[in-house]
């Protein structure tokens, strides 16, 4: 029996024990994925789906996190001008095994996406104040600070020389704490 299958924008006919390189997925090492989007299952009485198979999942386990081989783009300009430019790129990769076609019964997974770091929230409080009013600061150094937890000139003010030397993300500057008691009381 075999499966045909979608996942990252493309299609691989699958069958139990193969191992495949598709784009990089969500998942650890040695966990089970199960993929949903099959688009064919063939064997004995092949089912075609409109455009997916229902109720039918593949389940792999997850070998390997990998890059791709350097793919390598060279360009050479004919004749006097002489100039060479030469790009690489190596893509990310999941290494997979197929462990079993389920071709009814099969619960709907999760889809996991790529794994890309989700910017953090900063947490909007009530008295969070405009921290570009402070000389210096932009809106990327404020955001920095509410990344930070600083959200309002009172906790600028409050802050010691301990505290500022704790803070890694920006460096405050002592005229800003200056500032920030001034703009604090009113």
């Amino acid at each position: 029996m075999f499966a045909v299958l979608k996942t990252g924008g493309k299609q691989y006919k699958v069958q139990a024990g193969d191992v495949l390189r598709v784009e990089k997925l969500a998942a650890d090492a040695g966990e089970t994925i199960q993929f949903d989007e099959v688009l064919m299952l063939g064997g004995d009485a092949p089912v075609v789906g409109a455009p997916l198979v229902d109720g039918a999942a593949v389940k792999a386990e997850v070998i390997d996190q990998i890059k791709g081989e350097k793919l390598i783009h060279f360009v050479k300009r004919r004749r006097k001008h002489s100039s060479k430019r030469t790009k690489g790129h190596r893509q990310k990769l999941t290494l997979i095994k197929i462990t079993e076609i389920l071709a009814s019964g099969a619960t709907k997974a999760a889809p996991k996406a790529a794994a890309k770091a989700a910017p953090k929230a900063a947490p909007a409080s009530a008295s969070a104040d405009d921290l570009t009013q402070l000389t210096g600061v932009g809106p990327a150094a404020a955001k920095k600070l509410n990344d930070a937890g600083i959200t309002s000139f009172a906790q600028i003010a409050a802050l010691s020389a301990d505290d500022i030397a704790a803070i890694d993300a920006i460096k405050v500057k002592p005229e800003w704490v200056e500032q920030a008691k001034e703009l604090a009381k009113g």
